[in-house]
Formats: C-alpha cells, structure tokens, sequence
C-alpha cells in the first residue's frame, strides 16, 4: 500500500512540476519531465529482482523500440496541431500510438518469443 502510495505521489509532483514548467519561458522543457524513467526503475527493479539480467536486457530492450510509437505520437501532435482542435489533436495522435504499439507488440511477441 506504501509503494501504491508512493507512485501516486510521484505522478502528481510529475503534473505540479509540468504545470509549472509550462507557465515559464521555457515552456518547452515541460515535454522533457514526462520522458523521466520514473516508471521505467520501478519496472526495471521490479523485472531485476524477479526475473534476472537477461529479462532485465531484454526489457531494455523493448523500451528502445517503445520510442518508435512515442514518437509516432509526437510527429501526430507536431503536424495536427493548428489544424484541429486540441481534443481532435490528441486523440488522433494517441490512436497513432496506440496503432504503433499494437504492431510494435505484435511483431516484439512474434521475434521474441519462446521456444514452444
């Protein structure tokens, strides 16, 4: 309950710490504080002390192609904002996400699975 606790805590300094970055002259670090791996060492702990280095590699991994739909969503937002409304923006840059990391799945699960 403590860890739960703990994440949510973070979550929230993570949206007060964008929220202030976002009213500065340099807006555009704003974008920076969500790419913090703080989800990404608790999966690593989690995954080190559970399954062991090769998992941990392997998870590694996977996040440097994790980058490929983040970055799908990012080329969405770059080229639809302007022209649709914000919530028209997102939620078609969230769909190219999500579109990307379905055939990032499928094709990481089909490569990378074990041997039957």
């Amino acid at each position: 309950m403590i860890s739960l606790l703990l994440r949510a805590l973070i979550g929230a300094a993570a949206v007060v710490v964008i929220a202030l970055l976002a009213k500065t002259r340099n807006y555009y670090i704003a974008g920076l504080v969500p790419l913090f791996p703080t989800l990404a060492l608790i999966a690593h702990v989690v995954i080190g002390t559970e399954r062991g280095p090769a998992e941990l590699r392997a998870t590694a991994l996977f996040g440097l192609w994790s980058l490929i739909p983040y970055a799908a969503y990012l080329l969405a937002v770059y080229h639809l904002a302007g022209r649709l409304r914000l919530p028209a923006t997102l939620l078609a840059a969230t769909g190219a996400w999500i579109a990307v990391a379905a055939v990032l799945v499928f094709a990481w699960s089909r490569l990378h699975s074990p041997a039957a």
